[in-house]
């Protein structure tokens, strides 16, 4: 009898394709890379071709993104071509202040009431009165409609930098007595608070006002004319990062001061060593001499009332 066949023996060899295993993302990580390579490629392009305060804006960001600098583009809202108020850039904040204010709609009404000056404290906007009361009423403290419009544009482009900023309000020479006693102090400074309010409702940061002024009638800006209407007025200061200027004159004058009354004590010191000497120099009266003298004359004595 024959013995039984074996049966064949089949080997099946599967050949794996480039998406199994463990190598089957390893073009998305490289396609990933490509994509984050050319996105950095196109911002620098752009960089390359944008304004210098949108590049700093950028670069203020990279270095305090925390937003504790002063820099633009860091914590007050950097993504605007917003600006750093100091002696260099005063006149792009005048511009940028003078168009935005040109917006409004009764700025051609107004236009002459308000000025721009640059003082030791930074850069000074006024809101002189009229006669017509143009931006309060007589004795009053609420703003007027054209006040409102520009206090509004104003504190817009103010809100977008780190500058603090100072408000003052000032009266004319009329006496002005309200009930209880209400007078031309309460009115100055009530009227710089109402301008801090509207402001720091739109778009003036709560920490950025670090004084409120009343002056009274105690700061005019014509002197001559004590009652003039333009002596009422609200000022805006803008201070300069840096700090304010320190006047040269206030030192030298202390110095002057000082160097007048070091060499007054000087002299002072020289006489009195004068004095010194000249006493030395008389000799001293015997017991004779003394007693030779005649007694001083009593005074008579002075009635008491």
């Amino acid at each position: 009898m024959s013995a039984p066949a074996t049966p064949p023996i089949i080997i099946i060899k599967k050949k794996g394709g480039h998406g199994g295993g463990h190598h089957g993302g390893a073009w998305k990580v490289a396609y990933a890379d490509f994509v984050t390579a050319m996105m950095a490629l196109f911002i620098v392009l752009w960089l390359l071709n944008s304004t210098v305060e949108v590049q700093k804006a950028v670069a203020g960001y990279f270095r305090d993104p925390r937003g504790s600098g002063k820099r633009m583009g860091s914590a007050f809202g950097g993504t605007g071509e917003s600006i750093t108020v100091d002696r260099k850039n005063l006149s792009n904040l005048k511009n940028k202040l003078q168009q935005a204010m040109k917006e409004t709609p009764k700025f051609e009404k107004v236009k002459n009431n308000v000025e721009m000056t640059v003082t030791g404290e930074g850069l000074r906007i006024e809101l002189l009165e009229s006669e017509k009361g143009t931006f309060f009423a007589s004795g009053q403290a609420i703003p007027t409609d054209n006040a409102h419009d520009l206090l509004i544009e104003i504190a817009k482009e103010l809100g977008k930098l780190p500058n603090t900023v100072l408000l003052e309000g000032h009266t004319d020479s009329k006496p002005f007595t309200g009930t209880n006693g209400y007078s031309n102090w309460e009115l100055s400074a009530d009227r710089a608070n109402a301008a801090r309010k509207l402001m720091e409702e739109n778009g003036l940061r709560p920490d950025q006002v670090v004084q409120i002024r009343g002056y009274a009638d105690q700061s005019l800006r014509d002197p001559e004319k004590p009652e003039d209407p333009a002596n009422r007025r609200i000022s805006i200061i803008v201070r300069y990062t840096e700090g304010p200027d320190i006047p040269e004159k206030d030192e030298k004058g202390k110095e002057g001061k000082e160097g007048k009354d070091g060499k007054a004590a000087e002299k002072g010191g020289k006489e009195e060593k004068a004095d010194a000497k000249s006493s030395e120099a008389k000799p001293a009266e015997t017991k004779s001499e003394q007693a030779a003298k005649p007694a001083p004359a009593a005074e008579p004595a002075k009635a008491s009332h």
